[in-house]
Parts: structure tokens; C-alpha cells; sequence
């Protein structure tokens, strides 16, 4: 009876410390570390669930806007930004992190482009009042308190970034790392309504569908067929070379989709897009391949046949790869993930059965 009684008492301290490690709406701010202002009557709203960005505002005078950003501490800098259109480039942001020793820092952040270098510290047009900056580790999270000094509303555009794992800005020149997440918001001060944005969502969905269903999907399929259904002949080779044909167009619409992606974003993402067009380039060999095969009778079709498998394998294993890669850009999230994952291994257990019958009939 004691043990239980002792086991329940630590459940419900575990439980205790699982809420205490959390912030939410729902419950109020009791931070032992207080900002340098008071923040006991401000909004709060999630800005980003994914995330777990919380943000608490208020007008607290004629021309000042305070705010108080908590989020996970993760040794990596937290941000917000005020943008005018919506986007990274332009906007100005305050940026703020706890160091390993323990030391806090924020600074303003003036986003000139999507370099490194173009992000310059202690610039931008946010006016800071003085004295009233903090960030505060507590709870396994951190808050970032500032407030703006503005005759008018601060811009609804507004966007969060997350840096980093284990990636702080050096204390010798500030300069930020390429941030592993980011949102853009549209924001009611009034309502205190939080929406979020997605540039570019259409595009940015048919470029994963189109890379996933050609490369990741159908192009497995178009092997298994080659592999395991040869005693068919000659529905076996027409079923084939339509499935990788219908594959490679939308494969290659696919790949554009990216190129136009890449260019409207701005976006620096030099490895996914190398794997890419590597992967377009082993499908162009394959073409050719098909087209100048050897006879069936001729000395050379088996290093034919030798050289069409590999690398048809090489590039399912690098467009899976770089499908994961791409979702993890794009910041897609679990579902993706899981979604492409159990695919994959569906499609990889047919294969071991067939493979396991193949062997069995010879």
C-alpha cells in the first residue's frame, strides 16, 4: 500500500513539473525572474503551435507597444519579426538567446536578404525603449521582453523564427545562422487572431506531390514490374516503360515547380536542388539507354542490363533521400514525413515477397 502510494505521490509531482515546464493562455504567468515591466494584464495568444511560440502584447502608453515571447529553450535564438508585406527580406526582427553560460542576449536585427551577411545587427526600424529589454530562461523555456516605441500600431506582418540547435550567434560579430523554421502571421491586435501564411502553399505542395508520386513512388513500381513479372512478355516491358515514362514528365514537372519555387522564395537551398538535377540526369541517361539497348543476343546486353539496374537503383536511393531533405526544408512536418516513410516501406515488403517468390520458382 505504501509503494503505491509513494509511486502515485511521484506521478503527480512528474505531472506537477510537466505543467510547470509549459506555458499557456489558460493559465497565468508566474515567472520568478520578472520582465522589466509589468505584463499581468496583457493578451495572450499561441502565435505558433507548431512550436509552441506564445505571445503576450499590450499598448502600455501613448507610443509604446510591449511584448513578451516565450518559447522553448532550445539552445537556439528565437525571433520575431515586423514585415510590411509578409516577407523575410525587408522586415526588421528582434532576435534574442541564452548563451551555455548562462548569459542572455537580444538585438535588432535588420533583414537586408537571405544571406548571413545581409543580416545586420543593430539595424532596422524598431525603436527599442531603453531599459525595458530582458530574456529570461525558466521552466525549460525561454521569454523575450521588449518594448517598441511607436506613434502608430506596430505592422500586422508579422513573422517567428526558430535558429538553429546548438548554433548561437558569436559574441564577436552577432551574426545569424540560417534559421531551421520560420511562419509568417497576419495579426489582429484587437482580436488578438493569429493566421498564419504560407507563401506560396499551391506551389510548394505540387513540387513535394509531384517529386514524391514520380521519383518515390512510381519509379519503385516501374522496377518491381521489370524485376518480378518478366514471365508476362511483352506486357511486362510496355507496362514498364509507361509507368517510368509517366513518371519522368512528372518528375520533371515537378523539378520545374522547384526552379520556380526557388526563385520566388529566394530561397538558398543548393543541395536539395544539385540532388535534384542529378536525379533528372540519371532519368535522361535512362532514356538514352532505352533507346540505343543492344539486342537481346548481343555480347554487350548484359553489361547493358548491368549498368540500366544501378542505376535505376542509385536514383530511387537518392530520390528518397532527397524527397526526406525537401520536406525537411520545407518545414512540412510530421505527416509528410510519416506519410512518404510508411509508403516507402510498403512498397519495400512487396518487394521482399516477390523477391522470396521469385527465388522459390527457379
Amino acid at each position: 500500500m505504501k509503494l503505491f502510494f509513494l509511486l502515485w505521490l511521484l506521478l503527480l509531482l512528474l505531472l506537477l513539473l510537466e505543467v510547470n515546464s509549459e506555458d499557456s493562455c489558460t493559465s497565468n504567468l508566474n515567472l520568478k525572474n520578472k520582465p522589466l515591466f509589468d505584463t499581468s494584464s496583457f493578451h495572450c495568444v499561441s502565435v505558433w503551435d507548431e512550436q509552441g511560440y506564445i505571445l503576450r502584447y499590450l499598448q502600455t502608453d501613448t507610443k509604446v507597444w510591449s511584448f513578451l515571447l516565450s518559447a522553448p529553450n532550445s539552445n537556439s535564438f528565437i525571433g520575431m519579426g515586423f514585415s510590411k508585406d509578409g516577407k523575410m527580406v525587408g522586415s526588421s526582427a528582434i532576435v534574442g538567446w541564452i548563451s551555455n553560460d548562462g548569459s542572455s542576449t537580444m538585438k535588432r536585427y535588420y533583414l537586408g536578404g537571405q544571406s548571413s551577411a545581409q543580416v545586420v545587427p543593430d539595424e532596422g526600424n524598431l525603436q527599442l525603449v531603453n531599459m525595458t529589454s530582458s530574456i529570461i530562461a525558466e521552466n525549460s523555456r525561454i521569454y523575450m521582453a521588449f518594448q517598441l516605441s511607436t506613434a502608430v500600431t506596430p505592422t500586422n506582418r508579422l513573422i517567428y523564427s526558430l535558429g538553429p540547435n546548438g548554433r548561437l550567434p558569436s559574441p564577436i560579430n552577432y551574426q545569424l545562422s540560417q534559421h531551421r523554421a520560420h511562419i509568417s502571421t497576419f495579426f489582429d491586435y484587437n482580436s488578438g487572431e493569429s493566421k498564419s501564411k504560407i507563401p506560396y502553399a499551391n506551389l510548394r505542395s505540387s513540387h513535394g506531390v509531384l517529386n514524391m508520386l514520380s521519383w518515390g513512388i512510381l519509379i519503385p513500381i516501374g522496377v518491381m514490374v521489370a524485376r518480378y513479372f518478366r514471365q508476362y512478355d511483352p506486357i511486362w516491358f510496355y507496362t514498364h516503360t509507361t509507368i517510368q515514362s509517366i513518371a519522368s514528365l512528372l518528375g520533371f514537372s515537378g523539378i520545374v515547380c522547384g526552379f520556380v519555387l526557388e526563385d520566388r522564395l529566394s530561397a538558398h537551398v543548393d543541395k536539395h536542388k544539385a540532388i535534384g538535377i542529378f536525379i533528372l540526369v540519371l532519368a535522361c541517361l535512362q532514356v538514352i539507354a532505352f533507346l540505343a539497348r543492344p539486342g537481346k543476343e548481343s555480347k554487350v546486353r548484359k553489361y547493358w542490363n548491368w549498368y540500366h539496374q544501378i542505376l535505376g537503383r542509385v536514383l530511387i536511393i537518392l530520390a528518397a533521400a532527397n524527397i526526406f531533405y525537401g520536406i525537411h526544408l520545407g518545414g512540412a512536418g510530421t505527416a509528410w514525413n510519416v506519410g512518404f516513410a510508411v509508403t516507402l516501406v510498403a512498397l519495400f515488403s512487396i518487394s521482399i515477397v516477390l523477391e522470396i517468390r521469385l527465388w522459390m520458382t527457379k
